[in-house]
């Protein structure tokens, strides 16, 4: 079956819902018979709800979880973080180029970016890899402008409320 084109999107801003709308995405690919991967940046610390609804589509879809459990700083870069990320944007190069999959979600690689742990250029050279028949979307807060610029469709998620402000964590299920 396959996309007769695949285009670039891209999910960025300060609100909830990125990895969400990427994910509803990929449910919906499967869905319509398309395979889909998701390789997750800096998304370490155990398993996810994604991840166990993943198991039961597999191999439909297929998460790719990288990245250490705990906080990354900017200011002080853990050399750990940066291999790991490198090795996050080598499973993004396999799936993006394997001809396996319709639909390729590259999980808060933007954030990546914004931390330094990756290249703005490495983005850009991904999405100037992307097969045509292949979608791509491109996840994670303070998108570079030129990642921006070269997209197809730009959505920004923007925090006008949220209940982390009165003190509730995050939910299994809902944010995990």
């Amino acid at each position: 079956m396959g996309l007769e084109q695949g285009h670039i999107q891209v999910y960025t801003g300060n609100g909830k819902g990125k990895t969400t709308a990427a994910l509803g995405l990929g449910f919906r690919a499967v869905g319509r018979g398309l395979r889909v991967c998701m390789v997750q940046f800096i998304k370490g610390g155990g398993q996810y709800g994604e991840h166990l609804a993943a198991e039961r589509l597999f191999p439909e879809l297929s998460i790719h979880q990288t990245g250490r459990d705990g906080w990354i700083f900017r200011d002080r870069l853990d050399p750990e973080d940066i291999r790991i990320a490198r090795e996050a944007l080598e499973l993004a190069r396999i799936a993006l180029m394997g001809e396996s999959y319709d639909l390729v979600i590259l999980d808060e690689i933007n954030g990546a970016a914004w931390f330094g742990l990756i290249d703005v250029d490495d983005i850009l050279g991904l999405m100037a890899l992307k097969p045509p028949r292949v979608e791509l979307v491109l996840t994670g807060r303070g998108a570079d402008e030129r990642v921006v610029a070269a997209a197809d469709l730009v959505t920004e998620m923007c925090e006008v409320k949220h209940y982390y402000a009165q003190g509730v964590q995050a939910r299994m299920g809902i944010e995990k």
